[in-house]
């Protein structure tokens, strides 16, 4: 069973169906907590929806597992980057 399928059932989903990870041991994308990551970012590397992936996990609240190319840790950094990006621009309008 592939990554996709794991997620989302066998329904096909737009960018989902494009993505590198298709086919892949969805375990790689979710490694025991100390474990490397290194191998499922080489995967997400150069994949045509990389950013369409980090944002649905980003939107979706995705808490685990390599998402875009990003490790949890990875994704909560740039929720708060964005957040102070967003808080910046509205103070200063």
């Amino acid at each position: 069973m592939d990554i996709v399928s794991l997620m989302y059932g066998h329904q096909e989903r737009g960018w989902q169906v494009r993505a590198n990870c298709m086919g892949v041991d969805p375990d790689l994308f979710f490694p025991e907590r100390g474990s490397s990551t290194r191998e499922a970012k080489e995967v997400c590397r150069g994949c045509v929806v990389r950013e369409d992936c980090l944002e649905y996990a980003l939107a979706n609240g995705e808490k685990f597992g390599i998402w875009g190319g990003l490790s949890e840790r990875e994704r909560r950094r740039l929720r708060r980057q964005r957040a102070l990006q967003r808080r910046a621009a509205v103070t200063a309008s």
